[in-house]
């Protein structure tokens, strides 16, 4: 046999003790004074040694019940006569409303199943300017039809803000979007043989990551640097490399001129944020690069000793080395130079650039 529905066995339970406490209230009625105050003072006698021996009785829901019924019969005062905190009775009280006016819950839309949860997210976060209506016109198309308070609703879930204010691109996903129309330049410096220091200016395109060195000086005024940048984009022209975007730090070297040079060729200044070197990390890579293989093992004692070195390196960098971000290709490869078959260790040839500091392998 199946268990007693255990809320109506509590209706039961209670009704009896209601049931026997109003008779006690009928016989202490009945009662003399004197009989009911040396009554009370036994019982409450009784519950001290009981408080003593435990000192947090359990109660059922009908002991909860009986009592948060008599408090609103006792002033509160007076509340100190029952086992539990004035705070308690009235939390006790409250639940008892609350179970009172609770209505039965109406079964609501069903929900969307998992798939359809990970392709509503799916299409918000791969496009940002999707509102809810046009995500549900998509779904339409796919056979499912959504209202647009559902979709809301997951996007909310997922923490996915509404159309207008979601996220923008982050500066990784505007760089490779626009990849093939940057140009980003930055100025590094390098100390002499003598502690003069020199300042080299370059350019170097995000798309196939070809350098090209600008200049070198050790005194980078206005002027010099909106020359620079009238040679630069007249190479830039020749090469084919059309430039929509100049990505540049803050540096004050970079004055009015040279940013009128580029607007005058259709580019848009693109300015990094202050102190945030890796929105420019190409540039910033490239100077750790040149450093590393080249500037760095080497003294260098003047400004004509600097360029020569820089324009070997340079040529080794566009032309030979590998880069990962081009899958191991170099910026400017050449056809070639790649052979049909995988060279033998007699057929190799080493080429040595700068004295044998760098060297070159190819196919003899």
């Amino acid at each position: 046999m199946g268990k007693p529905d255990r809320p109506r066995h509590q209706l039961w339970s209670f009704a009896y003790l209601a049931a026997r406490r109003v008779l006690s209230l009928v016989l202490l009625v009945l009662r003399t004074s004197d009989s009911k105050e040396i009554e009370i003072l036994v019982l409450r006698h009784e519950l001290e040694i009981l408080r003593r021996q435990q000192s947090r009785p359990p109660l059922d829901p009908v002991d909860r019940a009986w009592l948060a019924a008599l408090s609103r019969l006792l002033a509160k005062d007076r509340w100190s006569a029952f086992g539990v905190r004035p705070e308690t009775l009235l939390r006790w009280h409250r639940r008892l409303v609350a179970r009172h006016w609770t209505y039965p819950c109406r079964p609501g839309r069903p929900p969307i199943g998992e798939d359809l949860v990970t392709l509503v997210v799916a299409m918000a976060t791969d496009n940002p300017t999707w509102g809810y209506q046009r995500i549900r016109g998509e779904l339409l198309g796919l056979g499912h039809r959504v209202a647009a308070s559902t979709i809301a609703r997951v996007l909310k879930a997922h923490g996915i803000k509404p159309a207008p204010r979601r996220s923008s691109p982050t500066w990784r996903q505007f760089l490779r979007q626009q990849a093939a129309g940057i140009v980003a330049c930055d100025f590094f410096s390098v100390d002499t043989i003598s502690l003069r220091r020199l300042y080299v200016l370059f350019f170097i395109h995000h798309g196939s990551r070809r350098v090209l060195l600008a200049g070198i000086t050790t005194n980078p005024t206005w002027a010099w640097v909106t020359q620079v940048a009238r040679n630069v984009t007249a190479e830039l022209r020749d090469s084919g490399i059309d430039v929509k975007f100049l990505l540049r730090d803050r540096d004050a070297k970079f004055g009015p001129g040279f940013d009128a040079v580029w607007q005058g060729e259709g580019a848009r200044i693109v300015r990094s944020p202050v102190r945030t070197p890796n929105a420019n990390a190409i540039c910033e890579r490239w100077v750790r690069t040149v450093r590393s293989e080249c500037t760095d093992r080497l003294l260098i004692l003047n400004e004509r000793h600097l360029r020569w070195v820089l324009d070997r390196y340079v040529r080794h960098y566009n032309e030979h080395r590998p880069h990962r971000g081009l899958a191991m290709q170099s910026p400017v490869p050449s056809p070639s130079e790649i052979p049909a078959m995988p060279a033998t260790l007699t057929s190799i040839h080493r080429r040595e650039v700068l004295g044998g500091l760098i060297n070159e392998y190819h196919a003899a």
